[in-house]
């Protein structure tokens, strides 16, 4: 199959047509690849051959863009099995095929219905058969061909990101670098010069020029002055076909502004100015503003104001507002038109921000020349001193002169002043003042410890203007006197414990007064010479403006006394002295060996928790209760004790028992336990119960000394042994005990019987340790032990 075109542009393609229609057409031979075919030779084996594709390929083309009424022709199909019978049929599928590509199904022809941009799709992939029309079998396998779509100038040039908008520092070098511009055209880069691009300036000359390859825009003059001319519009033109004529073109707007250098000193308008401040200002008030003006922006236009000489340099000062950029002037010290009636300042402005670039322009610095006229005003009167301080003693008598105080007029007329205080409605007035002299003067007696300091505002004026008025702080310390006596510091509960010694420290007291340290401590303690002494308490002055209780005797007894009292004296360091007399209260208490205290007088502890009257009786009554109870209790048991020995009405099955502990083998109160020391005297006082005894025992008084050797223990063997081998035992049951302690030991009896009346060394302190149930005990031992060692 070989493929006809007549879509070539370019000579290239042309000569190639050329050539396909005309010499390919007439040799066949060297295009054409005939079909697989298989020849048998006789005597020899089946040779199979590589099968040859019968087309013939070449690119297709179709022009972009095309308007004319009929379809565009792209091209020819043609297979060498078409031998033009018509018997071949040529089928075309792909992108487009049937749409945008039809095909002549008889003669292979293919044409173009549709307009189509390069620019949206640039080729299109197809595939070719060619069938047997009749069988509908292929006669050659499917192949690929490719429609280019080619391409026209139809795309301006675009600007993508216009308008642009950029600055450069004003007073830049020629050929500075401003901003590079570029423009994009959608036509095919490598198809002529349609996609070929140059730039130029259409406005903005002769300020700026554009790089026509680059799209780089330079500035094009030297030194251009922002404050001159600041903004600039460039309009930059892209055209394509390498600018030829008939290219297309597009443009962009570029807005570039000269930003500010400092290249321009300050300036003050004028050389010399002239102030008027009345000499009533302020000291720290602003009395005016000055300005230098700079043509800068920004931190270039910042700049410093300064007094640089002048005779008023040291009355006034200027600072400078960052915000309006302006110079203030303040009064540093006040003005006095009699003395001063005018001043002269030389301002300097100067630019904070230099840029030494710029520095040939000239010094960027400014100064001018003030000239400040001081206005005279009716001055209200002035005090010699800006606050006052008087003192007074307390309790002066009403009349007494504290102090004055002094005021002028400061004009040149000198007028007379009055004075008078400057009361609140609500204060007391305890000073008035002279009206001509000034003099200060109490109306009440001061007390220092009620008011120990006063302030008071004295005002001034003329007798010509009495509106116009001038006020001063008096301040009047009130001095202290020796006129309060020093007292206890507090209400002191002191308590003394039973087991006390001699010399004990009770209690530690402090004193205070009210008057001021000079009148007030030191303070001396002591008791009072004209009692007796006191024969239970005195007292200790440490020097340190506090004073000790001190016992003078061992042991106090809340049962003999629950309360002393110990009168004392205090005086102070005043001159004259000062003392006074106190009495203080001692309760006596019961305490533990640490001194803590365990209770007091049942009156004053039970005073302290704040029981009632009928509390406490209700407490008592049931305390008698349980006494009564108690007593009940031990007269009932007592009077069921039962004998240890049982009747003989009936002696049968009768165990005699008793639950009462004795003292010990030493008692021999409860019980008569001699029956266990020497078992004859049982024998002796009684028989046995249980049958009539045939043998007459000996007396006691022949057998004591044999019997008194004999162990209990054996004895019971022995009774033992007797009931079980004596014939004559009643057929009844009865048991006796015997009760057998051993051998007696070496530790002795526990018993407390007569260990009263002995005397021993033993030391009782551990008896405090072992809780509140035996802290009486061990009391009563610590006193027995303290009266035998003293």
């Amino acid at each position: 199959m070989k493929i006809t075109s007549t879509s070539c542009i370019c000579p290239v393609l042309v000569c190639l047509c050329f050539v396909q229609r005309c010499y390919g057409t007439a040799h066949h031979s060297s295009i054409k690849v005939t079909r697989n075919q298989t020849k048998h030779i006789e005597g020899e084996t089946e040779v199979h051959h590589r099968p040859k594709r019968g087309w013939v390929w070449n690119q297709f083309f179709v022009l972009e863009e095309h308007m004319g009424p009929d379809p565009q022709y792209v091209g020819k199909l043609h297979s060498n099995s078409d031998k033009g019978d018509g018997s071949v049929k040529y089928i075309l599928t792909g992108e487009g095929a049937g749409t945008i590509f039809i095909i002549d199904d008889t003669t292979g022809d293919i044409h173009s219905t549709k307009s189509l941009d390069r620019e949206q799709k640039t080729h299109y992939v197809l595939h070719a058969q060619a069938i047997d029309r009749r069988t509908n079998k292929p006669l050659e396998p499917e192949s690929e061909f490719i429609i280019k779509v080619q391409d026209i100038n139809d795309n301006a040039p675009k600007f993508t990101d216009g308008p642009y908008i950029v600055t450069v520092p004003e007073m830049s070098d020629m050929g500075t670098s401003v901003l590079q511009v570029t423009a994009t055209d959608a036509d095919d880069p490598t198809y002529g010069n349609s996609a070929r691009v140059v730039y130029s300036i259409l406005q903005g000359q002769p300020y700026f020029s554009v790089d026509p390859k680059t799209g780089v825009i330079r500035t094009a003059l030297h030194n251009m002055d922002r404050e001159a001319r600041e903004h600039y519009s460039v309009v930059i033109q892209a055209k394509d076909m390498a600018g030829q004529v008939g290219g297309l073109s597009g443009s962009t707007t570029v807005n570039i502004t000269l930003t500010d250098v400092n290249d321009n000193p300050p300036r003050f308008p004028q050389k010399h100015y002239q102030l008027y401040v009345p000499e009533s200002a302020q000291v720290g008030s602003a009395v005016g503003k000055i300005k230098a003006n700079d043509a800068d922006t920004g931190s270039n236009a910042d700049m410093t104001y300064s007094i640089i000489n002048g005779d008023g340099i040291g009355i006034f000062s200027i600072s400078t507002d960052k915000e309006t950029r302006e110079g203030i002037l303040s009064l540093k010290k006040p003005l006095n038109y009699e003395k001063k009636k005018s001043y002269t300042l030389n301002i300097e402005g100067a630019n904070t921000h230099l840029d030494f670039r710029f520095s040939h322009l000239g010094p960027f610095k400014d100064a001018t020349m003030l000239k400040i006229i001081v206005g005279d005003v009716d001055e209200p009167p002035l005090f010699s001193m800006p606050s006052y301080i008087m003192e007074v003693y307390e309790n002066a008598k009403v009349g007494t002169v504290v102090g004055a105080v002094l005021a002028q007029d400061p004009d040149s007329a000198n007028s007379l002043v009055r004075y008078f205080i400057d009361y609140n409605a609500e204060d007391d007035r305890f000073f008035n003042i002279d009206a001509n002299t000034g003099s200060i003067k109490t109306t009440k007696v001061l007390d220092r410890e009620e008011t120990p300091w006063y302030n008071i505002t004295v005002a001034a004026s003329e007798n010509d203007n009495p509106g116009l008025l001038s006020h001063v702080t008096v301040g009047i310390r009130v001095l202290d006197v020796n006129d309060n006596p020093p007292e206890l510091a507090r209400e002191y509960d002191i308590v003394v414990c039973e087991n006390s010694k001699p010399g004990q420290v009770i209690h530690t007291i402090s004193a205070t007064d009210k008057d001021d340290f000079a009148n007030g401590p030191r303070f001396n303690f002591f008791l009072d010479e004209h009692l007796s002494i006191n024969p239970n308490f005195t007292l200790k002055d440490n020097e340190d403006n506090t004073a000790s209780i001190l016992t003078r005797r061992r042991r106090f007894s809340r049962t003999v006394q629950d309360v002393y009292y110990l009168p004392i004296m205090i005086s102070d360091g005043g001159i004259p002295s000062l003392s006074s007399s106190s009495t203080l209260t001692i309760r006596v208490c019961a305490c533990e060996r640490d001194g803590r205290v365990r209770t007091c007088h049942p009156e004053a502890f039970l005073s302290a928790t704040g029981l009632s009257t009928g509390a406490l009786i209700a407490i008592l009554l049931c305390v008698v209760i349980l006494l009564a109870i108690v007593v009940l209790f031990i007269t009932l048991r007592r009077s069921k004790k039962e004998p240890l020995i049982i009747s003989e009405e009936d002696v049968r099955e009768n165990v005699v028992t008793y639950d009462d502990e004795g003292g010990g083998e030493e008692d021999t109160e409860a019980f008569d336990i001699t029956a266990l020391r020497n078992p004859s005297a049982a024998e002796e006082l009684k028989y046995r119960r249980d049958i009539r005894p045939e043998v007459q025992l000996t007396p006691r008084h022949q057998t004591l000394s044999t019997l008194e050797s004999i162990d209990v223990q054996e004895f019971i063997k022995q009774r033992l042994a007797e009931a079980d081998l004596d014939p004559s035992v009643p057929p009844y049951d009865s048991l006796q005990t015997y009760a057998y302690e051993g051998q007696r030991s070496e530790a002795g009896s526990i018993s407390s019987l007569d260990s009263a009346t002995t005397q021993s060394d033993q030391d009782y302190q551990y008896l405090g340790d072992w809780g509140p149930e035996f802290k009486k005990l061990a009391e009563l031992y610590g006193e027995m032990e303290s009266e035998r060692t003293t």
